[in-house]
């Protein structure tokens, strides 16, 4: 049997942390980390938190929360439950951006790749790249079988870095953005040969924008949150 891809939910939350944060003594700090965190993981399957900061000036934090998105429910009852978890705790952080979508089987690919990250896996690699993704109108208007050999020249480039996984979330009339595309790497230095590589396929003149990029470092969640005790 053919695996496909699950209908999942994946959110990612970017955090700074607000002056009365800083204000705050040691103890303080430690107390709303257990807290959140506790809070967070209450509220999804699998939930990580990622440094940001100094990759990015404006954000310290990114929160991956990922759930089984099969029920019409789910999107509600996160949206719902995120907010009872993060609100008691606006004082001291601030959330500068979300982004969200879901995942679905590729119409491009037969099965699913080796390369796909699975959002519920307990392992990962040392770097997560994140960032929001337009197609031009044009792309749209192109007969299925031109865009399934543009595509197939994608995928190919793709194989070549087999150590560099992927995730593509679905985001039509949801937010802003069309696509998410998520990367999970151990090098910085390969990963940016790739991207380098894929500006010369054909599908690349029908890329609108692909702009924040989010380039976030990977512990686990305490030992993130340490980071700023």
């Amino acid at each position: 049997m053919v695996e496909q891809t699950p209908r999942t939910l994946n959110h990612f939350a970017l955090f700074s942390f607000k002056d009365p944060y800083f204000h705050s003594d040691r103890p303080a700090r430690k107390a709303f980390h257990s807290e959140w965190l506790s809070s967070l993981r209450r509220v999804t399957r699998q939930v990580g938190i990622y440094q940001v900061y100094p990759a990015q000036g404006e954000t310290d934090l990114l929160v991956w929360c990922s759930l089984e998105a099969e029920q019409q429910v789910a999107a509600a009852r996160f949206f719902t439950q995120f907010t009872q978890a993060t609100n008691p705790h606006r004082r001291l952080i601030e959330l500068r951006q979300s982004l969200w979508g879901f995942t679905r089987p590729s119409q491009y690919t037969k099965s699913r790749s080796n390369q796909e990250i699975d959002p519920f896996d307990t392992q990962h690699k040392t770097y997560l790249v994140v960032y929001p993704f337009f197609k031009k109108t044009e792309w749209y208007l192109m007969s299925r079988e031109a865009r399934q050999g543009m595509m197939n020249q994608h995928i190919r480039i793709g194989k070549q870095y087999p150590s560099i996984c992927q995730l593509l979330l679905y985001s039509f009339g949801l937010q802003d953005q069309e696509f998410i595309v998520i990367y999970e790497t151990d090098d910085l230095v390969q990963f940016s040969d790739l991207v380098y590589e894929l500006r010369d396929s054909d599908a690349r003149r029908f890329t609108l924008r692909d702009t924040p990029v989010f380039t976030a470092i990977y512990h686990p969640a305490e030992e993130t949150l340490a980071l700023w005790e």
